[in-house]
């Protein structure tokens, strides 16, 4: 099945729909969404990508995140995609959003108006194969030092989410 994308202006007007591939070919401006999930430890709950995703395939990154589907709000889509990647439900909490470009080696790019949601949990996830290679709980302290020793090992885009809002996201976990 074919997955589109939302394209939108930087005010998130929306200017229509194209194929998810072609936009991150053409670099194109669109919706996208980002999902920390945090313990009552206050542990951040990270995925490792599936090693056969289309970009930054077995890279780790922020608890989930994707792209709304036409005529669906940001939050419906991260409650979706929580639950189809990580295998859980949880209530999320918007907390800001950002515009990103980030170019890949294999030629794509993402340029996302990224919202950015927070949600608590404590069980345990129970990852979609075809998504998560593995996850795990990192208090932010050991993920601020790993990120420094190793920033490779991270997505693009979380390591922009992390970098910019940091403090936001302390401030409530």
């Amino acid at each position: 099945m074919e997955e589109f994308v939302v394209l939108v202006n930087p005010n998130d007007e929306v200017l229509g729909l194209m194929e998810k591939q072609q936009a991150h070919v053409a670099g194109l401006l669109h919706r996208a969404f980002s999902v920390f999930i945090f313990n009552d430890k206050g542990e951040l709950l990270l995925q490792q990508r599936a090693a056969d995703k289309y970009h930054s395939p077995s890279l780790w990154t922020n608890t989930c995140c994707s792209h709304p589907r036409e005529n669906e709000t940001y939050l419906e889509a991260a409650n979706r995609r929580l639950l189809e990647e990580m295998g859980f439900e949880t209530s999320l909490e918007y907390k800001f959003h950002f515009i990103y470009k980030a170019n890949f080696e294999n030629g794509l790019t993402e340029h996302e108006l990224d919202h950015v949601f927070v949600g608590t949990f404590n069980g345990e996830p129970k990852p979609n194969s075809e998504e998560v290679m593995a996850y795990r709980w990192i208090s932010i302290p050991d993920l601020i030092s790993e990120m420094e020793q190793n920033p490779t090992i991270f997505t693009a885009w979380f390591k922009i989410i992390f970098d910019q809002y940091l403090a936001q996201l302390q401030e409530n976990y």
